[in-house]
């Protein structure tokens, strides 16, 4: 197949480009920077005129830009090519499932969501029958500080301090960063996580028919009591975070979806290129949905994203007959 991947050059982008290639595709790598893009587009300046012209004979988009914007899938429908998004925005996820488009769409792709919808559909299929009341899952995220994470991911990150969301069981705001919970997570030991919005919970709590919320933080104690502690402050004295900050810590990931029944556990190094190897494998499933908006809990099982050679799978034994 032919992919288009806008970023491609980027943190998350370039190992898309190079897994799809290693796959035994075609994927040119679209940016504005023309000495490191096969296709040079700038969204930004265009008005998306260049962009329609680079779709010609592609079968597939691969958003891993950072712009959110529903035009995007809609022009690349429109020419009847698939579109992949690695975002983890809840109200960009809820305008694109609002689209019709004439080609499949296929979003909660790469680590959070994605993975992570993978993890919490798998537990949800091995919980107890009918009699048992449904169990709450809980996702806990712990992204290594170290990491060399990408511009956009940084930013998204950092926009979510000091705003809030609402919860996706009970609709009550939350503030990110907020409700600490203490988990003890399998090579980590015990860590205090907050709350944070990705979307992979709001799409879960609605697919699963169970409440599943997300749980954030890093794999520096101090740096996730930072983020604690910047959203608790006023906007007018919080404190600006230089862009491209390094932090003490590890590239490591961690993954855990929990339930009473049991968990699952994803582990890897370095959060770009896991969520790249994520979103190339949901390329190349993309092509031959219906047209249509599908999440990647829908059209993959946990067992296909653990045989990609970035991620490690562990499940515990389900107490099917003991806690509810």
């Amino acid at each position: 197949m032919k992919a288009l991947v806008l970023g491609g050059y980027g943190a998350v982008g370039a190992p898309v480009v190079r897994f799809l290639r290693s796959y035994g595709h075609t994927a040119l790598a679209a940016g504005r920077d023309a000495a490191r893009a096969d296709v040079r587009i700038d969204l930004r300046e265009d008005r998306l005129h260049g962009y329609r012209e680079a779709l010609a004979g592609v079968d597939v988009v691969v958003n891993a830009s950072g712009a959110e914007d529903p035009a995007l899938i809609a022009a690349a429908t429109g020419h009847g090519a698939a579109f992949v998004d690695a975002t983890a925005t809840a109200s960009y996820i809820e305008a694109a499932e609002r689209l019709d488009p004439q080609a499949p769409v296929l979003l909660s792709v790469g680590l959070v969501p994605g993975l992570t919808n993978l993890l919490a559909a798998d537990l949800a299929a091995s919980a107890p029958g009918p009699a048992f009341a449904p169990a709450p899952i809980d996702i806990a995220v712990v992204l290594g500080a170290g990491d060399a994470h990408g511009a956009a991911a940084q930013e998204w990150s950092l926009g979510l301090i000091g705003a809030d969301f609402p919860d996706p069981v009970t609709g009550a705001p939350v503030r990110n960063f907020t409700g600490p919970r203490m988990f003890r997570i399998p090579g980590l030991g015990r860590r205090r996580l907050y709350r944070a919005d990705f979307s992979d919970q709001h799409t879960l709590s609605r697919d699963l028919g169970v409440p599943v919320r997300t749980w954030f933080g890093l794999d520096s104690r101090a740096a996730t009591g930072a983020l604690a502690a910047l959203t608790r402050l006023p906007a007018a004295i919080r404190p600006r975070i230089p862009a491209g900050l390094h932090l003490p810590g590890s590239d490591a990931w961690t993954l855990l979806a929990q339930a009473a029944h049991g968990s699952v556990l994803a582990t890897g190094r370095g959060q770009s290129r896991g969520t790249a190897g994520v979103t190339a494998l949901a390329a190349e499933v993309a092509v031959d949905l219906e047209p249509g908006v599908h999440h990647l809990h829908r059209v993959l099982s946990l067992a296909d994203a653990a045989g990609l050679p970035c991620v490690e799978v562990e499940r515990t034994v389900p107490d099917v007959g003991g806690r509810h």
